[in-house]
């Protein structure tokens, strides 16, 4: 599982654009099968269950409880994001995220994602493939920033994939999580601007 700072003026927002769509074309068609990132349908829950009931079991990267049940995890996933898409190889979900302002108001302007790639499916890019489409989706849905709120610091290779797509680390919340191997652990916020304001 995966769950950014870059400012530009919008010169440099188009050249970002043409970047994260060459970058997402070539991760889409890589092989010999055509991954597809679209929007989920209420049918596809019954393939990202499975998904996120292994990751929040094991406990390890998200603050969901880890005995979440199916219809819990309905509410987090599909009910309450603005948008939820899948990425889906040979008719398979392999991997999901969701999209939504990251506060009302005032804040309303930076999103939020959070992503899951399946077990079995991870090493093949999804993870950077889903942060790149949401974050020509979040520019098309007229959000400004992108923050991830809660990255816990034993997340390494989260943390790597997402400062290598131009996030920064703007704030650390000390032991803010119980993890059930390593304690009480350190979270950041990563934070990337999308779009001139």
């Amino acid at each position: 599982m995966r769950s950014g700072n870059c400012g530009f003026a919008a010169q440099g927002a188009g050249l970002l654009f043409i970047g994260l769509i060459g970058r997402l074309a070539r991760s889409l068609h890589k092989g010999k099968s055509a991954m597809e990132i679209r929007l989920a349908t209420a049918a596809d829950f019954d393939g990202i269950w499975p998904i996120f009931q292994q990751i929040t079991s094991a406990g390890t990267t998200y603050a969901y409880a880890r005995d979440t049940n199916k219809a819990g995890a309905q509410k987090i996933w599909m009910d309450a994001p603005r948008e939820t898409w899948v990425a889906v190889d040979g008719g398979v979900i392999v991997g999901t995220y969701y999209i939504k302002a990251n506060q009302a108001g005032g804040g309303a302007h930076v999103c939020n994602c959070g992503y899951m790639v399946a077990s079995d499916a991870q090493g093949r890019g999804i993870a950077r493939a889903m942060c790149e489409h949401s974050q020509v989706r979040a520019v098309e849905l007229g959000f400004l920033a992108m923050q991830f709120n809660f990255v816990l610091a034993t997340n390494l290779g989260a943390i790597g994939l997402w400062t290598k797509l131009g996030f920064e680390v703007v704030g650390r919340l000390p032991e803010a999580f119980d993890h059930p191997e390593a304690g009480f652990v350190d979270a950041v916020v990563m934070f990337k601007r999308l779009a001139k304001g």
